[in-house]
């Protein structure tokens, strides 16, 4: 597909509109135009708004530059919003990419939708998704997979792949996800666009319906890391509805960031032919070549708690999904059989119902691991070790500056490859949970695609709360390596 070009910043854009060189009204007729030419192929949008509703609210934008009103920094821009992030509008229901909650209406604005409409950005859409954000590959939506842009017979990553197909489409200029365990950065990885993840509890998580409440974070999607840095300068900052938001640090304002003297930690592990694909490893290569040449210091490292995320991620994340998803009972939310003729059917014939095979697989283990007799064994040993690697990389960070490694092990794959597989796709969270685990923040550049043309994104993982000097970097790392403006 031929994308739109356009390789102005959100920052010079929004300035733009605001002085009247661009007018809102037809940023939004191109966005439209490409929603009605690819959504129906790509299945990007669960609901969005009507074209004639988003051409009203451009228009207001309009209106109001050329009054001289003063406007937001994001004024005009079209943003899609993932599904798990509540909105106030009768023309975006439905929520998580669920039957259990289909067409349910939002009675209030997530924090950041607040925090975007107060920006005077638009928000056209809510994005698909793996139901209730549990998946890698956004084949876990109960209403049909998300496309990758660049082959429509491969997954564009998840949780978060409408998002990402959004703006590598062109049917959007930002979106925001969810980030539990790589669910914004893998399908950026995977779609040719920048995704991040800031540090955990810089960007309030009111509002957004919780997996893992201690590893979930939203984060956003766009064309560059210098872009992502601009939204979330918007959305960031503290929220007394969120009990795990930061009041201390908060991101500011950043320049260019030199990379000579960074010093890199790239884990042996990332380099693993048995674990990484060999297309990734060359892409990390190149990676480490550019940054070499511009006077980065890059140390391998063997990092044996590597070997024992997975298992730990996933212990927390399902013991967490197991609590955080008991609310869907067919009472307070969800759906309702008129054959329920007591509680114990009410639940079961609501779940059964609702939730779809991946989620109730979780949401199963999950108990399970929090039942009386496993808990501590299970658990109880997972917190413990999640302990111990935030000490660990707490040491670690005392001698380098960032993390470097690849997103995904492997380049986007087949629809269906390993849906029938669960280990198989839980690996495919190999390379990104660690940030959310220790609650640092992540960010997934574009690096070299692979021979048959695929995206690949490169990692960097930062200190928690460096926020700034993580996006400054790879804005200059963008600038050396040249991927930034890939298109389908």
């Amino acid at each position: 597909m031929q994308l739109m070009e356009n390789s102005t910043s959100l920052q010079d854009l929004s300035e733009e509109v605001r002085g009247g060189q661009t007018r809102a009204e037809d940023l939004m007729t191109s966005i439209y135009d490409r929603i009605e030419s690819h959504d129906s192929v790509l299945n990007v949008y669960r609901s969005r708004l009507k074209r004639e509703s988003a051409l009203q609210k451009a228009c207001a934008v309009d209106q109001r530059a050329a009054s001289g009103e003063k406007l937001g920094p994001l004024a005009g821009i079209p943003v899609s919003i993932k599904d798990n992030i509540c909105i106030r509008d009768p023309e975006l229901n439905g929520g998580c990419a669920s039957k259990i909650l289909d067409e349910y209406p939002s009675p209030y604005d997530a924090h950041v939708v607040e925090k975007l409409k107060a920006a005077d950005a638009i928000i056209i859409g809510k994005t698909n998704m793996d139901e209730f954000a549990m998946g890698s590959s956004t084949e876990n939506s109960a209403y049909a997979p998300t496309l990758n842009p660049w082959d429509h017979g491969r997954v564009p990553g998840g949780s978060s792949g409408g998002g990402a197909v959004s703006v590598a489409s062109g049917m959007a200029l930002l979106a925001l996800g969810s980030d539990t365990g790589g669910s914004v950065r893998q399908p950026a990885s995977m779609c040719g666009v920048t995704g991040v993840k800031p540090s955990y509890g810089t960007v309030s998580r009111y509002g957004l319906v919780a997996y893992g409440s201690s590893l979930d974070q939203i984060g956003c999607l766009a064309k560059s890391a210098d872009d992502c840095s601009y939204a979330l300068e918007v959305i960031q900052g503290h929220d007394p509805r969120d009990s795990t938001s930061s009041k201390e640090t908060l991101l500011e304002s950043h320049g260019d960031s030199e990379i000579r003297g960074r010093r890199f930690c790239l884990p042996e592990a990332y380099l693993d032919p048995e674990l990484v694909d060999a297309e990734v490893i060359e892409t990390i290569r190149e990676a480490e070549s550019v940054l070499l040449k511009e006077g980065a210091v890059i140390e391998k490292r063997s990092l044996d708690f590597l070997s024992y995320v997975i298992p730990t991620y996933y212990i927390l994340a399902f013991a967490e999904a197991s609590s955080n998803l008991g609310r869907f009972d067919g009472i307070r939310y969800g759906v309702r059989k008129d054959t329920e003729t007591n509680l114990k059917s009410l639940y079961s014939q609501s779940r059964s119902s609702g939730f779809g095979r991946e989620v109730q697989r979780r949401i199963m283990l999950g108990t399970f691991v929090l039942s009386s007799g496993y808990y501590d064994q299970f658990y109880g040993r997972a917190t413990r070790v999640r302990a111990s690697m935030e000490k660990k990389i707490g040491k670690l960070f005392e001698e380098f500056d960032f993390i470097l490694g690849p997103v995904s092990p492997f380049p986007a794959f087949s629809l269906k490859e390993k849906s029938e597989d669960p280990l198989a796709m839980y690996l495919a969270d190999l390379c990104s949970v660690l940030p959310n685990l220790t609650r640092c923040p992540a960010i997934s550049i574009p690096g070299k695609p692979t021979p048959s043309g695929l995206p690949v994104g490169i990692q960097m993982m930062g200190r928690r709360f460096e926020d700034p000097l993580l996006l400054a970097t790879a804005k200059a790392m963008q600038q050396h390596l040249q991927y930034h403006q890939l298109t389908p």
